[in-house]
């Protein structure tokens, strides 16, 4: 069984111990790495280190968790917020958080948050897998998660991908598309270098579907007349690559 390896942080001792107290009474194949109390340490083990998960509270004096999260606008952990106040539940759901525990902390509510987690880890080996073995097999098919599945998609048929925050959508031929919760640069690395291209922070194209380039306005118009801007210090590269 694969261990769950998690991280606390909280600005109160009292809160972290009741915290793993509950954990290593009620949560089975979970181990708590380390504990913080000053989120500049935290933040400073976060970029060395890659637990799956950080039980994050809210309000601490010298740094709340959304300005700790701040410092990471690549996360590779998921969030679990902990707190007193109900009044963040929708700005942690903004920030992606896979849950929200009120203090005090229910156990069956805690239990239920980590087996969302090792539910989350499973399907995110199986998928990392899946993409694998389809590299290996085939460069112009990969596989997307949508809505608790797996679509599969050759590569040809992608016109374009546009960021949405922490989501992501690729646009099809066929002029459907999908909506995906993945952010644009975990799409880009999956789609083979030699068609795909970052234009802008907020689209990846298919250099294949490319029918014009205005150079003077900064755009490229793709074979569905759709009009994607090329930012200036990408110009460059994009040039060469086509």
């Amino acid at each position: 069984m694969s261990i769950l390896k998690i991280i606390l942080i909280d600005d109160e001792p009292k809160a972290i111990r009741s915290l793993e107290w509950e954990i290593a009474n009620f949560c089975e194949g979970v181990e708590v790495l380390k504990t913080f109390t000053d989120p500049n340490e935290a933040i400073s083990y976060l970029k060395r280190n890659d637990p799956d998960c950080v039980f994050l509270d809210v309000e601490m004096p010298e740094m709340d968790g959304f300005q700790l999260l701040d410092h990471f606008k690549k996360r590779k952990f998921c969030v679990v917020f902990v707190t007193a106040y109900n009044q963040y539940a929708v700005k942690a759901i903004k920030e992606n958080a896979m849950d929200y525990l009120l203090k005090p902390i229910d156990s069956d509510d805690l239990v239920s948050t980590i087996e969302k987690l090792k539910a989350d880890k499973k399907n995110a080996r199986t998928y990392d897998a899946l993409e694998e073995r389809l590299r290996s097999h085939n460069n112009n098919r990969i596989a997307i998660p949508v809505e608790g599945k797996l679509v599969f998609i050759d590569t040809e048929n992608i016109e374009f991908c546009e960021s949405d925050g922490n989501y992501c959508k690729i646009h099809l031929a066929d002029k459907k598309s999908l909506f995906i919760s993945k952010k644009l640069k975990e799409i880009n690395s999956i789609l083979p270098d030699d068609d795909f291209f970052r234009v802008h922070n907020s689209y990846v194209i298919n250099l294949k579907k490319v029918s014009e380039y205005l150079k003077t306005d900064g755009y490229v118009i793709l074979d569905n007349q759709k009009k994607i801007p090329v930012s200036r210090n990408r110009k460059s590269e994009f040039l060469d690559k086509i």
